[in-house]
């Protein structure tokens, strides 16, 4: 079921919406397949870049924090999807213990822990939320912008169980992504469901793990299609033992630049395409938009100002960058009121339950939106439901860009769920 958007669309389109309209029920029988071999994240959002000539996921994200941009006709959606991923965990559940970011005195952020809260109530759970801080001793009320308030409570630890005062969940939702590392609070729970698990948390996660699973799902999916994978991947590589601060290794990042640069240059030539191609150096674990600059020209490597190299030198809760991912730069043609915007869509389980835009007035199309400066811009739903419309001219039609936007979110999505069961540090096999 994906809803009318009624947020007026406005850039480049390609023949890719149309291919992919016309394949909709080839598409969703695979997704279906899919589904039965591997089990979904429990939520993510996706971060895209609509460049027209191509459309591509650059980030994904395991514990988001966007769910307050989520319009009120989008809630229903998130309700019945938390209530399919929930009766498949812990049928039985009534209690569900959230655990935030520490960092959760923002507005933004406690605007979203109060949707997530709203949505899991409303999918027939208690919710309460526990907090990470060691220091907290007793509970503590944080007031929200509509006047309201949630109370934040310290974590109790028993019989290798984990909960609150007078609370005992069956399922613990993170939704703080483990930068500074795993807590032992958190290891060798008894009887259960930690969601997402520990190795999805930045402490071990990698971008460029999840892009090499990405890419293999890619290449399905456009095999599905009769397609050029390239369509819908960005290119990318990776470097380790960095240290922007004192300028070691990045001998590296120049020479992986310059060969991902030369690539891109010989698909632009393929495809006829005049614009002139960039590369994105960022923090191979980071989020936030943290550690993260476009790359032209790999000779730009050689002066990097003090300033880019202290900003390139850490990423969130004080992390030291030593790993980085060289990624293609996708271009975003997509404006809103004239200014460079990207489409994020959010998911719960397998569905897809909304999106928005970012934006940013001082950002270039081929500068990374996730900075000091960015608004939201929700896409807004009409009132009546609609699916996409298949013969419909390709970019006249919001749901179609929308379904669209969906069908590239969920693949990314399923590349999640490759990449955490290659890294389950449970499975038999561990890559």
């Amino acid at each position: 079921m994906v809803p009318n958007l009624v947020t007026a669309l406005t850039g480049p389109i390609n023949e890719l919406e149309a291919r992919v309209l016309e394949s909709m029920p080839a598409i969703e029988r695979w997704f279906r397949l899919e589904w039965m071999e591997h089990t979904p994240p429990f939520y993510t959002s996706v971060d895209l870049r609509n460049a027209g000539f191509k459309l591509a996921p650059v980030d994904t994200n395991l514990f988001p924090g966007s769910f307050n941009h989520l319009t009120p006709q989008m809630l229903p959606l998130a309700v019945q999807a938390a209530m399919a991923a929930i009766e498949k965990i812990c049928p039985e559940a009534k209690n569900l213990l959230l655990i935030p970011e520490r960092h959760t005195r923002s507005p933004e952020y406690l605007a979203n822990l109060q949707c997530l809260i709203q949505v899991f109530n409303q999918a027939g759970l208690n919710v309460r939320l526990g907090s990470l801080d060691e220091d907290l001793k007793s509970p503590v009320p944080l007031a929200l912008p509509d006047g309201g308030e949630l109370v934040l409570e310290p974590l109790l630890r028993a019989r290798g169980r984990l909960g609150l005062k007078d609370f005992d969940p069956c399922t613990i939702l993170l939704n703080n992504d483990l930068s500074a590392g795993t807590p032992a609070i958190l290891e060798d729970l008894h009887q259960q469901y930690l969601l997402p698990p520990l190795h999805a948390g930045w402490g071990v996660r990698r971008k460029s793990r999840h892009f090499r699973s990405y890419e293999e799902v890619a290449k399905k999916f456009a095999k599905l299609l009769g397609m050029d994978p390239w369509l819908i991947n960005p290119m990318y590589g990776q470097c380790g033992q960095v240290d922007f601060g004192e300028a070691t290794g990045l001998e590296c990042v120049q020479s992986a630049a310059d060969q991902l640069l030369a690539k891109v240059r010989r698909k632009y030539k393929e495809y006829g395409i005049a614009e002139k191609p960039f590369v994105v150096v960022k923090a191979d674990n980071g989020t936030y938009g943290m550690g993260v600059m476009t790359v032209r020209d790999a000779k730009e490597l050689d002066e990097i100002s003090r300033h880019t190299r202290e900003r390139m030198s850490v990423a969130k809760d004080g992390q030291h960058i030593s790993e980085v991912i060289i990624q293609e730069g996708v271009p975003t043609h997509e404006r809103v009121a004239d200014a460079a915007a990207e489409p994020v869509v959010c998911m719960i389980d397998r569905y897809v339950v909304g999106g928005f835009y970012r934006v940013h007035g001082e950002r270039g199309i081929d500068e990374n939106l996730n900075a000091p400066g960015s608004d939201v811009v929700p896409l807004a739903f009409a009132e009546s439901t609609q699916l996409p419309r298949p013969g419909a001219k390709p970019g006249a039609s919001a749901p179609n860009r929308f379904y669209m936007y969906g069908v590239i979110g969920r693949l990314a999505m399923l590349a999640a769920a490759y990449e955490l069961e290659a890294t389950d540090p449970d499975a038999e096999i561990y890559e």
